[in-house]
């Protein structure tokens, strides 16, 4: 019996591939790498992130240099769920990144970010199935990072700027979700209850804007609704009576800068919910450790 093996390894835009083969590398940004195969062959990809779509082309070595040769484009190209046909649990990280999270909390946050992305991909069934993506909002809303499962999520640099559309991060996350459950049914894929997970320590600068009103709508109602389930964590300084108009369950306070904590507690969370199956009601283990009702 043949076995096959790789391990890729992330450092900001580079990344490099250990396999049976050899060693690659390739470096670029989001939809677009240069790189070599660990057959020592340059490759150049584009892909439209998210969707699945990508378009790569090889250089072969020829006489007198290196030739063009395009690999076919084919279905598995199309289908972003062709390898990996696993239920999927969505999760939407709602960022606050204005100025007030500058120093220690935007550093403690970072680093809370990047231990939930290495814990869920050390389980071996949590990386195929729990899909992270980032909205960060400070001073304008990003999506960050798009939907990706924990091999490909790569937390994205956070810098603290600017000031609270909370608002408009809200109704972001929810567009995602809505979209990324449309494309699971498109594509026969079985999802869990996605996750809508909000981390703020301040207050809505587009509270008297039609952004919040139509934000505490939807997220009521997609609750009530089982669309998703929203959780809402206040760090030092959050305005948690505010929190409490748009969630349904109460809203948690965050004991210090215990990020690291929360985010072992979400994805132990995500973890039990990916060793269910679909329609499943998990118990959630208590937050008691990193927060306070």
């Amino acid at each position: 019996m043949a076995l096959f093996w790789r391990k890729i390894l992330r450092c900001g835009p580079l990344r490099t591939t250990l396999s049976k083969n050899g060693i690659g590398w390739s470096i670029g940004i989001k939809g677009f790498r240069f790189g070599f195969s660990p057959t020592g062959v340059p490759y150049i990809l584009l892909s439209a992130p998210g969707t699945g779509l990508y378009w790569i082309k090889y250089f072969k070595k020829k006489k007198g240099g290196f030739g063009m040769e395009q690999q076919p484009f084919s279905m598995d190209g199309i289908n972003p769920f062709a390898e990996n046909p696993e239920p999927r649990c969505a999760c939407v990280l709602l960022l606050d990144i204005s100025g007030s999270m500058a120093g220690d909390p935007i550093r403690e946050l970072q680093a809370g970010v990047e231990q939930y992305r290495d814990e869920l991909f050390a389980d071996s069934l949590a990386k195929k199935r729990v899909e992270v993506a980032i909205v960060t909002f400070g001073g304008h809303v990003e999506e960050a990072h798009s939907f990706a499962t924990a091999e490909e999520f790569t937390p994205p640099a956070l810098q603290a700027n600017g000031d609270t559309p909370m608002g408009q991060a809200l109704l972001k996350g929810y567009d995602l979700i809505e979209s990324r459950k449309s494309l699971y049914k498109q594509n026969g894929i079985q999802y869990f209850r996605p996750w809508l997970f909000l981390i703020t320590d301040g207050a809505p600068t587009d509270k008297n804007t039609s952004y919040w009103s139509d934000a505490v709508s939807k997220i009521k109602q997609g609750e009530e609704q089982k669309k998703f389930a929203f959780f809402a964590v206040g760090v030092e300084g959050a305005d948690i009576d505010t929190l409490r108009e748009i969630a349904s369950r109460e809203p948690l306070k965050l004991k210090g800068l215990k990020f690291r904590d929360l985010f072992k507690w979400l994805s132990a969370s995500q973890k039990a919910v990916s060793r269910s199956n679909p329609g499943d009601s998990v118990p959630l283990e208590s937050p008691y450790g990193w927060a306070e009702v």
